[in-house]
């Protein structure tokens, strides 16, 4: 008799399904139609050989834009060579201590990419034991950067690295500096793979903060790794998008609600030739 049920409960259930299909209620609409945007760190190891093949291996593998790059080629000629692949540069990194010390060179190179976006992925700390301290002068410092990039016409963006998801008050200190800092100047980027390791949950941040987040980066990671607050881990527990622990779907689902406007693939591993491929066919699968 439960045989007899179970089979009836598979028979309804493939009905329905058949059924919403007809009704169009399935949808076939892709969800992931954005620019295919690169975190150039994924091609660290490759860059050094030869800026011009990595980014022809850039462009064949179909991303459209680039988070920066270039190191210390002149600025003019890394432009050119991204044109010429058809790759824009939207958003570009730099660090904490040139943004806060010596912008001027930052501003200029951003200018000559086009960039709209300045990107900082790290706050000085002892490793491990990101403080009230440092979170305080973190939120004085972002306010005086972006205060100052938005005189350029420039907007500055933190890149979230999870070490910041260290409870404080009712809530973390990543809390305290979305709150603290002036929404005029100070904007943020979602690395979903580093508040997900910091024990936070990124479509929740997302939706927390709507008017904050301008960047993503998209990475996934390796279901069981073991979580901290160092904002650091082997690069090998980077995997195809998917494959890991995080709600891509629901992720980018979030994303679009709160109007992130540029993606980033990164992967940090050694796979990537195999990987990428996979994650943007993965991206590219996705229904809403």
């Amino acid at each position: 008799m439960r045989k007899s049920i179970s089979r009836i409960s598979v028979l309804v259930l493939c009905l329905m399904a058949v059924i919403s299909s007809v009704n169009g209620q399935e949808s076939s609409i892709p969800l992931f139609t954005e620019d295919l945007g690169i975190a150039p760190f994924t091609f660290r190891r490759s860059f050094p050989n030869g800026v011009a093949q990595t980014l022809d291996t850039i462009q064949s593998m179909g991303f459209t834009s680039i988070e920066g790059g270039g190191n210390r080629m002149d600025a003019l000629e890394y432009k050119k060579l991204c044109e010429a692949r058809g790759l824009k540069i939207p958003s570009m990194g730099s660090g904490y201590e040139d943004l806060l010390n010596n912008p001027r060179p930052i501003i200029e190179r951003a200018k000559v990419y086009g960039a709209k976006y300045i990107m900082c992925a790290w706050i000085p700390h002892k490793t491990g034991s990101f403080s009230f301290e440092d979170a305080e002068k973190a939120v004085k410092d972002f306010n005086e950067i972006g205060k100052n990039l938005k005189k350029n016409n420039l907007t500055f963006c933190y890149h979230v690295h999870g070490y910041e998801l260290i409870d404080y008050e009712d809530g973390t200190l990543l809390d305290y500096i979305i709150e603290n800092t002036n929404p005029e100047y100070v904007s943020f980027e979602m690395d979903i793979y580093w508040v997900q390791f910091g024990g936070g949950n990124p479509a929740h941040l997302l939706r927390k903060y709507p008017n904050r987040w301008k960047l993503m980066h998209l990475k996934d990671l390796k279901k069981g790794t073991l979580k901290d607050h160092t904002g650091l881990t082997d690069p090998e527990n980077d995997v195809t998008l998917g494959e890991g622990e995080l709600d891509i779907p629901g992720i980018i689902r979030a994303a679009q609600e709160v109007g992130v406007e540029h993606y980033f693939i990164e992967d940090e591993s050694s796979r990537i030739i195999q990987q990428i491929p996979e994650s943007i066919a993965y991206l590219r699968s996705l229904k809403k």
